[in-house]
């Protein structure tokens, strides 16, 4: 009952925007659009196409919700779920562009990272196994782990490219495919966590994270906003370094045939 009287003040709270104050936000895209037609920076175009797709995106996904939240249950939270694993892995794949099976690679290794993470999270029971829980925490976890998939992928194909004869050499010696590729993955990996950690490192310092800031808004106390926000932060890296480290290890076999040949 406590939780649902919550829910209800949050909706009905003064710090949620209505429909009226959602219309009037739209008078900063307008800033955007004539700053960027002063500037001649040819972006208006593409700024009123994001702000559409994106408003268009937000308002399908709510209808979504909630017919999930009131009548899928938790199977359709985790069908839902899995839906953003793939297209997480669509987008990190394209950053991979040259690598064999690069969506594939990408897919697997997001949703591996997101399994883990947030079976951990259900296991112990850390957050509640209902939809309107799992699915915008699971959605932290997918967004995170593609930013550290497709952040590692990219790198792996700028150091393969970059690094190809030196790889070639390794080979030529006699090294298997790991092995002449074990110093770049190090590197690699290292670059693709280091904006996590960077985050990690300043979390509160130079802004509210959107998990805590959320819930400060929606009226709940700032000591329960601080736990929960602690919980998102250890989750978002955890997933981002099993994802980091499953698309390099899936990556890595990709980048080689089965005769160890760099293709």
């Amino acid at each position: 009952m406590a939780e649902h009287a919550a829910a209800a003040a949050a909706v009905s709270s003064p710090a949620v925007p209505a429909w009226t104050g959602v219309a009037l936000s739209v008078s900063l895209v307008l800033v955007a659009v004539v700053i960027a037609w002063r500037q001649h920076l040819g972006l208006a175009r593409e700024i009123v196409i994001a702000s559409v797709r994106a408003g268009v995106q937000l308002l399908a996904v709510g209808a979504v919700l909630l017919f999930l939240f009131e009548h899928a249950g938790l199977p359709g939270g985790f069908a839902w779920l899995g839906v953003m694993v793939v297209i997480a892995g669509q987008v990190a794949g394209r950053r991979g562009a040259g690598l064999h099976r690069a969506r594939w690679v990408a897919t697997a290794a997001i949703g591996g990272a997101a399994a883990v993470t947030l079976g951990v999270l259900l296991l112990f029971g850390v957050v509640q196994s209902e939809p309107r829980v799992v699915v915008p925490v699971g959605g932290m976890v997918v967004s995170g782990s593609m930013q550290a998939a497709g952040v590692t992928l990219a790198r792996m194909v700028a150091e393969a490219r970059q690094q190809r004869p030196v790889i070639e050499a390794r080979l030529a010696l006699g090294l298997s495919g790991a092995e002449a590729f074990a110093a770049h993955r190090r590197e690699l990996l290292r670059t693709s966590l280091m904006p996590t950690l960077d985050a990690t490192k300043v979390v509160g310092l130079i802004s509210l994270p959107g998990a805590m800031t959320g819930l400060i808004l929606a009226g709940v106390s700032p000591e329960v906003a601080i736990r929960y926000q602690i919980v998102v932060m250890y989750m978002l890296v955890a997933a981002a370094v099993m994802a980091a480290l499953g698309a390099a290890e899936l990556g890595q076999r990709m980048l080689f045939t089965p005769a160890h040949q760099l293709r």
